[in-house]
């Protein structure tokens, strides 16, 4: 994710400067085509954060199948020792501590795999964030200079029209003065 952001970074950084502004031009398409990129290896982390899940859900399994040979396994041998009390008190002390321990273990990992799942959701988020701010930034960045080059291009063609306009008036008046010119030296004559 960090390259292709580093692959956006340099797309802004290599696009054309509008002189004197300190904008840049980008092309839109490169523009888009990144970030459906970037759109496209987001479902990549979320298989990510599903595939810790599954694993979770295999280490329970897993636990809750250990847990029951444990079980099974201390009635076996409670079943055995049944005629003998104390053995069968000790046993019992056994089975307990074992499904004691067993549950205890079962919870420590569960709550490991609850607080690593936590994790790297908020991470993803928290990237998710970052990238939206980013983009919102740099199109508000792209359309503040679209429309600076904008209003110099009006600008410039609004003083060319104006140059223009004076040319013609200058020209209309000199030609007004040369018939003026001419009016009057046929009526002297």
């Amino acid at each position: 994710m960090q390259q292709e952001l580093n692959r956006l970074e340099d797309l802004i950084l290599s696009s054309w400067r509008v002189p004197l502004t300190g904008r840049t031009l980008i092309d839109e398409d490169k523009l888009f085509e990144q970030l459906d990129f970037i759109r496209v290896s987001l479902p990549s982390v979320f298989q990510e954060a599903t595939e810790i899940l599954q694993h979770k859900q295999d280490v329970m399994l897993e636990a809750e199948e250990y847990g029951q040979q444990i079980v099974e396994a201390a009635q076996a041998k409670r079943a055995q020792i049944l005629a003998e009390s104390d053995i069968l008190r000790q046993a019992e002390h056994e089975a307990e501590q074992l499904r004691r321990k067993t549950q205890q273990e079962c919870e420590a990992m569960m709550q490991e795999t609850l607080a690593e799942i936590e994790r790297r959701r908020q991470a993803c988020m928290e990237e998710l964030e970052q990238m939206r701010q980013t983009a919102i930034a740099q199109a508000q960045e792209i359309e503040d200079g679209a429309d600076h080059y904008a209003d110099s291009v009006l600008e410039n063609i609004e003083q060319d029209l104006k140059d223009m306009l004076r040319i013609i008036t200058n020209g209309r008046q000199q030609l007004r003065q040369e018939n003026q010119s001419q009016n009057y030296s046929s009526k002297k004559k």
